[in-house]
């Protein structure tokens, strides 16, 4: 018999780590090689953990709702050599994480797509996770928590050290030279990117690495002058105030939001428009025969339009690749819908929603809808988005300021149906009105193609037989 630890692998997002949310394992179980062990959270989704091993779980390092570094061990397994499952056992090919051409479940119309950026395109095994730093073996231990300031981190050179360095110096009089902060390269592109200097920073991570949160917490510390002061824990309306952890979902999204914020300049235009046209289209086509068994929305015209306008203007359906110094337009639309499910805000991508035609972007819409809602979007689903609508219409509000979902450089609002007073052929008319908002980057996008791209699509939906001269 063998004992072999099985590290918390890379689910194919690029996150540094992840929550476990429950294990469907107990010491003493037998599994079987692929058997589901255990629910993983991650920033965009649910994922189901497959076990790498056939054997007995010996004992699970971690507890529910702590949150994990990839490549830290979660579990260990007893293994019976003699089946040969040892430690020269290869991992099962599982994949977490598809790229997404292979979510669509067939061959895209648009295969070339070496120009997206390599986070879309990647399919990470299970159990492929980044290696442990050391070689031993964890007991079971809390969640772990952020160093406080000016505090020397566990198991970080300064900590660790007999010989204190003071200034740059170590108490024997000897200099040592400068180390360079350790850090990965995609921490240090997002570091050039918020404009923070590592020099001088000590890491939360594993050893004192720096992560992402600890570049974001310093640019916010940076560009914040004004903090709100929190409500003190103790005091008369303390038992009035309730405490949620961040964690989960809304974490990984108010990351993406703060990083989204402060590295692409938003400039976001509104247009009104007259949209009685495209309602009366919508309920002409309800009566159709190919309408007859789906549901069309405005979302589903909305999206049609967008579609539209984006092959007139591409620019708008691009990705700033930072690392590479290079814009990357995309020759498709992966479109997103941002959808609000009970776990939080989910921004799943419908791909080549350009190549459809109006019924089967409906159908699509409304199968995108019903998973989101269910819980059961995938990882492959979430990745891999190139450009996004919002409808905030549905709370019955008018207009917004989105925010870029993170990589991509354009998001519209699409606001609520409102009957107002409007001019129609020179006279005052009750007319059904909708303000859409667009947000975009203006390192990739012009005022002139923004203005351009959204007039576009207002055009469409004020007329919508002016699509005939746009394709």
């Amino acid at each position: 018999m063998s004992v072999k630890d099985f590290a918390l692998p890379d689910l194919g997002e690029g996150l540094e780590e992840s929550e476990i949310v429950s294990w469907h394992i107990e010491p003493g179980d037998t599994v079987e090689l692929n058997q589901i062990i255990a629910e993983v959270e991650t920033a965009k989704a649910l994922v189901e953990l497959p076990s790498p091993y056939a054997g007995t779980v010996r004992e699970l390092y971690v507890e529910p709702g702590s949150t994990v570094r990839v490549g830290a061990p979660i579990v260990a397994f007893e293994l019976d050599d003699s089946t040969g499952n040892g430690a020269d056992a290869p991992l099962p090919q599982t994949s977490v994480a598809e790229a997404p051409d292979a979510a669509a479940g067939s061959a895209s119309p648009r295969a070339d797509r070496s120009t997206a950026p390599a986070e879309q395109r990647q399919s990470v095994l299970v159990g492929r996770g980044p290696a442990l730093e050391t070689g031993e073996r964890p007991h079971r231990r809390p969640r772990r928590t952020a160093a406080s300031p000016g505090s020397a981190v566990a198991g970080s050179p300064t900590a660790a050290s007999s010989d204190p360095i003071v200034d740059g110096a170590t108490a024997s009089g000897a200099r040592r030279p400068a180390e360079r902060p350790r850090s990965t390269p995609p921490v240090r592109a997002l570091a050039r990117e918020l404009g923070v200097d590592l020099g001088g920073m000590t890491g939360t991570g594993e050893r004192g690495l720096i992560t992402r949160d600890d570049v974001r917490n310093a640019a916010k510390a940076t560009n914040s002058s004004h903090l709100s002061q929190p409500m003190p824990a103790d005091g008369p309306s303390a038992d009035r105030v309730t405490r949620v952890p961040i964690a989960g979902m809304r974490k990984h999204t108010a990351a993406a939001m703060v990083t989204s914020a402060f590295t692409a300049p938003h400039v976001t235009e509104f247009l009104t428009v007259d949209v009685t046209p495209t309602m009366d289209l919508i309920a002409a086509l309800a009566a159709t025969r190919a309408f007859r068994e789906r549901r069309l929305t405005p979302l589903a015209v909305v999206a049609k339009a967008l579609c539209i306008a984006v092959a007139r203007t591409p620019e708008v359906n691009a990705h700033w690749d930072e690392a590479a110094g290079e814009i990357v337009r995309y020759g498709f639309v992966n479109l997103g819908i941002a959808a609000a499910t009970p776990r939080g805000l989910l921004v799943p991508n419908i791909k080549d929603a350009d190549s459809l035609a109006l019924p089967e972007l409906a159908d699509a819409l409304a199968e995108l809808t019903v998973e989101a809602r269910a819980g059961r979007t995938t990882p492959a689903a979430l990745s891999g988005g190139t450009i996004t609508i919002t409808n905030i219409g549905v709370f019955g509000v008018d207009a917004g300021t989105p925010i870029l979902n993170p990589g991509e450089a354009a998001i519209l609002a699409m606001g609520a149906v409102q009957r107002r007073p409007w001019e129609f052929r020179g006279e005052i008319a009750l007319r059904k009105v909708m303000t859409l908002s667009l947000s975009f980057d203006h390192r990739l996008v012009d005022g002139e193609q923004g203005s351009r791209f959204l007039a576009d699509i207002g055009a469409i939906l004020a007329e919508p037989g002016t699509a005939l001269a746009m394709v």
